[in-house]
């Protein structure tokens, strides 16, 4: 995503506390109290400009959702397409870096991790910064409930395959693995921007639905 300098978007943040959470590591581990409920947690790391999360959250009112994204600039996309969506309870968002989510979340404060068209960074130096690799997927670990699932989109088949590879060497269950999602969407599916982009074009999108396992129970 090229990223456009908006001058106006700190204030424009800051004027919105109803929807972009300030001081998020004050409610690791009472993310109950900031929703007012016991309904589970479903996040999304690179939440870009919303639609997958906001799409995802007036489909589901008795789940609660965060996006997570880092920069100024996009997020201020994703909380103008919140407010033109209306009131929708359930669903924050965090101007956090992804790497840090053990610092706002702690174990089982989450059930499920969406990564919807991440960074490819396709230089092998790179690899640590896909947020797939194994040292993101013990991050995740360490904030899901037992047993937490990571649903993940991309258009990249070199992510893709990293992907699985990836998680299927860290003892994940791949639960389900598509190699053109359009060509039998899963019902309910929400499409991100990206993915409307992509599959416009005739696109395949890859898509892949993985559990964390007990390591005893494998």
């Amino acid at each position: 995503m090229r990223l456009r300098h908006k001058p106006w978007a700190e204030d424009f943040i800051a004027a919105h506390p109803e929807i972009v959470i300030a001081n998020p590591e004050e409610h690791k581990g009472k993310w109950h109290e900031v929703f007012g409920n016991d309904h589970p947690l479903h996040i999304e790391v690179g939440t870009g400009k919303g639609q997958f999360v906001t799409g995802m959250a007036q489909a589901n009112p008795d789940i609660n959702y965060i996006g997570i994204e880092l920069y100024d600039s996009v997020i201020v996309c994703a909380v103008e397409t919140i407010l033109e969506a209306g009131d929708i309870p359930n669903l924050r968002l965090l101007k956090v870096n992804g790497a840090d989510l053990h610092k706002f979340f702690q174990k089982d404060d989450v059930k499920q991790v969406y990564l919807n068209f991440s960074d490819p960074w396709p230089k092998t130096r790179h690899a640590k910064r896909r947020l797939t690799h194994e040292d993101f997927l013990k991050l995740y670990e360490s904030i899901l409930v037992d047993f937490g699932e990571i649903h993940f989109k991309t258009d990249n088949r070199g992510l893709f395959e990293f992907s699985l590879l990836s998680m299927s060497s860290y003892g994940m269950l791949l639960k389900d693995v598509s190699l053109d999602l359009h060509a039998n969407p899963p019902e309910g599916n929400v499409m991100t921007e990206y993915e409307e982009k992509f599959s416009a074009k005739g696109q395949p999108i890859y898509r892949l639905e993985s559990q964390f396992v007990k390591k005893e129970s494998l």
